[in-house]
């Protein structure tokens, strides 16, 4: 992480939470806020989601995002896109336009053809940057069970978002590509509601990043609400209690949660974790380590 590699992701997710608080400030609803500032996001190569999208073996791209209403419940899911350049944006579609909760690969890019979504050339996706990182996570790969020695940056990535409006409703939005050289058609915990995304008004909003397979084991995101609902516990100590079965189980990553009152907790496991936090008087805060 050079100086001015830094200023570029912290410039990006201040962009992201201006856009979203921009929406908020108008009266806007906190799920188009969370899927604008996802968007954001998705269109910056830096973040591994839409462009800035990691390589699976085969040298392809392939997409998972979900978006979730706290008010109603309702949630719009996607897997496995190869030419969709907002994701996020068709898993609001799929939540608001269709009956279905999750559609997957060509299914799933016939409905947003179908809805008015074009679709773009696999090219749009490539980065020089994330095929270095294919070949660098190929010529060190894990053994024993161990985790490749190359960096967790190479490795994966997700973006996210979560917010409450002036209603007090709660939204939550997730975005990835999942692991650097995975294997294709493999799904991480990003689309799958109440493992890397979960809102709900009576209880909070969370967005997850990781290892996909243990926060999916873990059920991470409904473990927070769960916590808070019938344990009575803060949302600070609910995600760190999630975060720490994820611990348990051998897996790493962290999370941005909201509760119903506006409190947040960003806990993670990692070295570092892109995060940021737009409080209702419009101060922001960003940070990547660890306080």
């Amino acid at each position: 992480m050079t100086p001015e590699k830094e200023k570029e992701y912290r410039r990006g997710l201040e962009q992201s939470m201006k856009t979203g608080a921009a929406i908020l400030k108008e009266g806007g609803s906190s799920l188009d806020a969370v899927e604008a500032c996802v968007r954001i996001l998705e269109d910056n190569p830096l973040f591994n989601a839409g462009r800035g999208a990691v390589f699976t073996s085969a040298g392809t791209n392939e997409m998972d995002a979900a978006i979730m209403d706290g008010k109603t419940l309702k949630a719009g899911s996607v897997v496995s896109l190869k030419h969709i350049r907002n994701p996020i944006r068709l898993a609001r579609l799929i939540m608001e336009k269709s009956p279905h909760v999750m559609m997957s690969g060509q299914g799933a890019e016939a409905f947003a053809r179908e809805n008015g979504i074009q679709l773009v050339d696999p090219k749009y996706f490539f980065t020089q940057e994330r095929w270095d990182a294919l070949q660098r996570v190929k010529k060190a790969p894990p053994k024993n069970g161990e985790k490749s020695a190359v960096s967790d940056q190479d490795h994966h990535g997700t973006v996210g978002a979560v917010a409450m409006d002036g209603h007090g409703n709660l939204a939550a939005a997730t975005s990835t590509c999942g692991t650097t050289n995975k294997l294709p058609g493999r799904v991480g915990d990003s689309p799958i509601i109440g493992a890397g995304t979960y809102a709900n008004n009576a209880t909070c909003a969370v967005s997850a990043t990781g290892d996909g397979e243990y926060f999916i084991r873990a059920t991470v995101a409904h473990e927070v609400s769960a916590l808070i609902e019938n344990k009575g516990m803060s949302v600070r100590d609910a995600a760190e209690a999630a975060l720490a079965k994820v611990a348990q189980l051998g897996g790493t990553g962290g999370m941005i949660a909201m509760d119903r009152s506006g409190n947040v907790a960003m806990p993670f496991n990692t070295s570092g974790m892109y995060r940021g936090l737009m409080n209702r008087d419009g101060t922001f805060q960003i940070d990547i380590y660890k306080e």
